[in-house]
């Protein structure tokens, strides 16, 4: 199962968003970290769904390590929490 880097930042207090560095345009949102990490599976199946109607895939994801030597994401790898998002997501009726 492959899991992708997103990178969560809590722009304000009433709002955070969810961010997938190998993904652009992928993100997801929440009014607390649970509520955009909850959401984060969500937006990785609309952002491949999109992608399978373009005829493209989802391309595979970088390590953290590989992120980290990414210099355009240093600095936000740096100042915000990244997490790991599974895809495909695990269901919770198959475990």
């Amino acid at each position: 199962m492959a899991q992708y880097v997103a990178i969560i930042e809590e722009a304000d207090p009433d709002a955070v968003s969810l961010w997938f560095p190998d993904l652009p345009g992928c993100m997801s949102g929440g009014d607390d970290v649970d509520e955009a990490l909850e959401n984060a599976p969500e937006a990785l199946a609309l952002y491949a769904q999109d992608l399978i109607e373009d005829g493209r895939q989802l391309p595979s994801p970088r390590t953290l390590a590989e992120l980290e030597a990414d210099p355009e994401l240093a600095d936000d790898l740096r100042n915000h929490t990244a997490v790991l998002i599974e895809w495909p997501p695990v269901n919770e009726t198959t475990e």
